[in-house]
């Protein structure tokens, strides 16, 4: 018998908090609690599983980053101004597993470059993430996706592991300070409800189904990762706030459900 996947959904809509995007005492999400240390690998698998999927409804337009993840007017720039924006959590580093593996932004992963992953940021976000633990700092660019595990709050590649002392601890406390979007943070954007991981495939596949007849009008895909399945539904038109309505109530059985911005 083919296992059965509950989870429970509410009908209260969710309502997105009215803090503009230029208030510099706006505070991004908390992460829930420090999480159990684990391997760089294990981010890299779970990294890579959120990129592994096929291109489905229209493509998110390429977000550019400059050489390297930062440039001297982006320096000036943080040299200049306050951020306005600071989130606390636990970072770890990730690369990629294959050569021209693409970054969620759409331009190849480098692994050499100051860039993070970041599951909410608009892409192209100009950062300074500070390592609570060491005092190292660095100015980068948001790149990618991600992480997809509870309480952390940022992978770095490994040149910006380097720059900010994370790279041989593996995870790190670090505040994350934004100086820098190209779109508010508070209003608009692209979202999807990443969900994973699953052990098996039968269980993601019964997530999607479901999904699909709860949310007519959405595009459902369920993904294989390393040695784990994912589901990712975008609402119809990418809404944030049915986003954030399915990422708050839907409870699967196995995985976790993550609100990610696209754009």
């Amino acid at each position: 018998m083919k296992p059965q996947l509950c989870f429970r959904l509410a009908a209260t809509l969710l309502f997105a908090a009215g803090c503009r995007h230029q208030e510099r005492t706006a505070q991004l999400p908390q992460p829930q609690a420090a999480p159990p240390a684990t391997n760089p690998q294990q981010a890299q698998a779970t990294r890579e599983q959120s990129q592994s999927q096929p291109q489905s409804v229209d493509k998110i337009p390429v977000t550019p980053v400059p050489p390297g993840g930062v440039n001297a007017d982006d320096l000036a720039f943080v040299a200049g101004h306050r951020p306005f924006a600071t989130q606390v959590g636990y970072a770890t580093w990730y690369t990629a597993p294959y050569k021209g593996r693409k970054a969620a932004n759409g331009e190849v992963f480098d692994e050499s470059a100051l860039t993070a992953a970041h599951r909410t940021l608009p892409m192209g976000s100009l950062i300074v993430v500070t390592n609570l633990e060491t005092g190292q700092s660095s100015a980068m660019r948001i790149a990618d996706r991600g992480p997809f595990v509870t309480g952390r709050i940022l992978d770095l590649t490994p040149a910006s592991a380097k720059a900010t002392g994370v790279y041989g601890k593996g995870m790190s406390q670090v505040r994350v300070d934004v100086y820098r979007t190209p779109k508010p943070i508070k209003t608009g954007g692209r979202w999807c409800v990443q969900i994973g991981a699953f052990r098996t495939e039968t269980l993601a596949i019964h997530l999607k189904e479901q999904l699909l007849r709860t949310y007519a009008g959405s595009n459902v895909i369920e993904f294989p990762g390393e040695n784990s399945y994912w589901v990712r539904i975008r609402p119809q038109g990418d809404d944030r706030e049915m986003a954030e309505q399915i990422a708050h109530h839907l409870h699967p059985v196995e995985g976790e459900a993550f609100l990610t911005r696209l754009d």
